[in-house]
C-alpha cells in the first residue's frame, strides 16, 4: 500500500521554497552514502552505532550523542523516510521501514552486529527491526518509548492519559491526511502540536509528511501497526538494553512492570531523568554520559561469554534503577 501511495503524493510548492533554508544536516559531517534514497552520515571509528530519531526531528537530534561517542564508536544516522522535507513525502509501511533499516545496517556494517540508539518513533521502528533481525543487533539504547504494546502498559493508563495520547496523535494523523490537499494547513497543525508537546526543533524543519506513523496507528495507513513484536518479550529477555526515560511528563510510554524486569536483567539498565521527552536536549550531559558509559561497559563485556555482564547494579557509575522509585 505504501508503494502505491508514494507515487501519488505531490511535492507541495511551498516546500521547494523552504527547503533551501533548512539546516537539517548534522553539525559535524564525516562522509555520506546513499542507501535506497536515504542520505546516511557516518562519523568516528570503532564499533558501529546506528541512531534513529523520531517525530518531528531530524538526524541533527543526535549531534550531542555523536560528539560524545565518535572518539570510540562509528556513528551512523539518517533521516527517516518522509522526514527530509527537501524531498517528496515518503510514507512507508512497517515492513518497508524495517527493510530500509536493514539496508543501512548491511551497508555500514556487513560483517558485525550494530548497536542501536533510538528515540520516539525511532524506538518503535528500531525495536521491530531488532526483533526481526536479532543477529544483526548487539544491544539497544531506547529513549523514552518502551513497551507501549504490552498489556501492562495499556492497563496502567488512566482515562485522562488515554485521552491526552489520543488527542495529540489523532490531530497529527488528521494533519497527515489533509496534507495532500491542504499542505499549508497541515503544516500549521503539525507545528502547533509540536510546540504544544515541547518540541524545540525550528518550525521550518517540521512538516506534515512526518506524521504518517500516527496515521498508521489510528487510520491503518500504510498497512497499520498490527502484528509487531512485543517489546517486553524481546528487549531484556533477548537483547541487552539500556532504557532512558523522562519523569516530567503527564504520561509515560512504558510500563512499570517492564522497567522493573529490565532493571533486574543481567546486561540491562534503566535510567530516569528529571526531564520531559527530549532527554538528549533537556539533560544532554547526563544523558550522553549514561549512553556512553553503558555502551562502553556492554561492549567490553560482550566478548567474555554468551551471558552479558550485569550492568544494572546501582553502584555502577551512579546510575540508579529509577523505575523502582516513585515517578515525578
Amino acid at each position: 500500500m505504501a508503494g502505491a501511495l508514494r507515487g501519488r503524493w505531490p511535492v507541495p510548492r511551498a516546500r521547494a521554497t523552504i527547503a533551501g533554508t533548512l539546516s537539517d544536516a548534522p553539525q559535524a559531517i564525516g562522509h555520506t552514502l546513499d542507501v535506497q534514497g536515504l542520505s546516511v552520515t557516518i562519523e568516528g571509528s570503532g564499533p558501529t552505532v546506528v541512531m534513529l530519531h523520531g517525530w518531528p526531528d531530524s538526524p541533527a537530534l543526535w549531534d550531542g550523542a555523536v560528539a560524545a561517542l565518535r572518539d570510540g564508536y562509528r556513528c551512523v544516522r539518517f533521516a527517516l523516510p518522509g522526514y527530509d522535507l527537501s524531498r517528496p513525502p515518503r510514507p512507508v509501511s512497517v515492513d518497508e521501514m524495517c527493510a530500509l533499516v536493514a539496508a543501512v545496517v548491511d551497508a555500514v556494517s556487513p560483517d558485525e552486529p550494530v548497536s542501536l540508539v533510538l528515540h520516539d518513533w525511532g524506538c518503535f521502528f528500531g525495536y521491530e527491526y531488532a526483533a526481526r533481525h536479532p543477529q544483526r543487533v548487539a544491544r539497544v539504547v531506547g529513549t523514552d518509548v518502551g513497551d507501549t504494546n504490552s498489556g501492562a502498559y495499556l492497563r496502567a493508563l488512566t482515562l485522562r492519559q488515554q485521552g491526552l495520547i489520543a488527542g495529540y496523535q489523532v490531530w497529527l494523523a488528521v494533519a497527515w491526511t489533509l496534507g495532500r490537499w491542504l499542505p499549508g494547513l497541515a503544516d500549521r497543525m503539525t507545528r502547533f502540536m509540536a510546540r504544544r508537546v515541547g518540541c524545540r526543533a525550528p518550525s521550518a524543519r517540521i512538516g506534515w509528511p512526518m506524521n504518517y506513523p500516527y496515521a498508521m496507528r489510528w487510520f491503518g495507513a500504510c498497512g497499520g501497526l498490527r502484528g509487531v513484536a512485543r517489546v517486553d518479550k524481546v528487549f531484556g529477555p533477548r537483547i541487552p538494553t539500556l532504557f532512558c526515560f523522562g519523569t516530567r511528563k503527564p504520561f509515560m510510554f512504558h510500563s512499570a512492570r517492564w522497567l522493573a524486569a529490565l532493571a533486574a536483567t543481567p546486561g540491562c539498565r534503566v535510567q530516569g531523568f528529571d526531564a520531559g521527552h527530549w532527554l538528549m536536549l533537556q539533560k544532554p550531559a547526563e544523558y550522553h554520559a549514561a549512553v556512553r558509559g553503558w555502551l562502553d561497559e556492554s561492549t567490553a563485556a560482550a566478548p567474555t561469554g554468551s551471558q552479558p555482564a550485569r550492568l544494572c547494579d546501582p553502584s555502577h557509575s551512579g546510575l540508579l534503577p529509577l523505575c523502582l522509585q516513585p515517578q515525578k
